[in-house]
């Protein structure tokens, strides 16, 4: 893959004239961007055929947590033009992400549209190995590639982990096992809200398949020269952080 290819813009407006605001200022510099619980709330699907409609990959980040029959039901609602990537969470256990990525399948087959890929959320990138330790896990080195092993079990197509995180989990469950990585920061930029950040380069040097970038793009001055940085940087690969 290009570096386009493996960049994801995170979209957080609420506002569907915000998100498409923003998409049209990217279309040009990135072909993902990735609609949140924010901007899915406030207007739903029609925020995914706006941005189908731009020519942009949609990675619907709803972080799927509830009973297999649930889940499902909302994979399938989900499955639709335009929906290249969503999220269920790992610790829903193997039958629930089993049953998430069977129906994206399904319902993929029966609109015969490619089946959008499914990964699992692990550990969130606001959180740290203090938190684990307060309600009795290991720490994230140890935590993430459990998780990921049971969602590469379950059938899923790759986790979501920081970028420190990669290099365990393409060990423990190989190179064609998919690491989508948020918390990316370039070099300079606040960590804001996230405490297992990594710069672009040094998180493609860990492995990472995909990165997920929201205000270091959507928040700079000139969010197209703020992406386009990102991609130099992506392609570099230099171990900093």
């Amino acid at each position: 893959m290009k570096a386009i290819d493996r960049l994801i813009v995170a979209i957080d407006d609420a506002g569907l004239a915000g998100v498409m605001r923003t998409a049209n200022k990217l279309r040009e510099s990135v072909a993902t961007v990735k609609i949140g619980s924010t901007a899915f709330n406030a207007n739903g699907p029609l925020a995914v055929q706006a941005l189908a409609q731009l020519g942009l990959r949609v990675f619907l980040d709803l972080k799927l947590f509830d009973i297999p029959e649930q889940v499902s039901g909302a994979v399938r609602a989900m499955t639709r033009p335009g929906v290249f990537m969503m999220t269920v969470h790992t610790l829903g256990g193997p039958e629930m992400m089993t049953a998430a990525k069977r129906a994206s399948q399904d319902e993929a087959d029966r609109l015969g549209l490619p089946a959008p890929l499914i990964v699992g959320v692990t550990v969130l990138t606001s959180l740290d190995d203090s938190w684990l330790a307060r309600v009795g896990l290991p720490g994230t080195a140890e935590t993430v590639p459990l998780l990921a092993v049971a969602a590469r079990d379950a059938g899923l197509d790759g986790v979501v982990c920081s970028a420190l995180e990669c290099a365990g989990v393409k060990a423990v469950c190989g190179d064609e096992f998919l690491t989508v990585v948020p918390g990316i920061r370039p070099s300079g930029t606040s960590r804001d809200d996230q405490k297992r950040i990594a710069t672009p380069s040094f998180a493609r040097s860990q492995g990472a398949d995909y990165l997920v970038v929201g205000r270091p793009i959507t928040g700079a001055a000139d969010p197209q020269r703020a992406a386009a940085t990102i991609l130099r940087d992506m392609d570099q690969r230099r171990e900093n952080t």
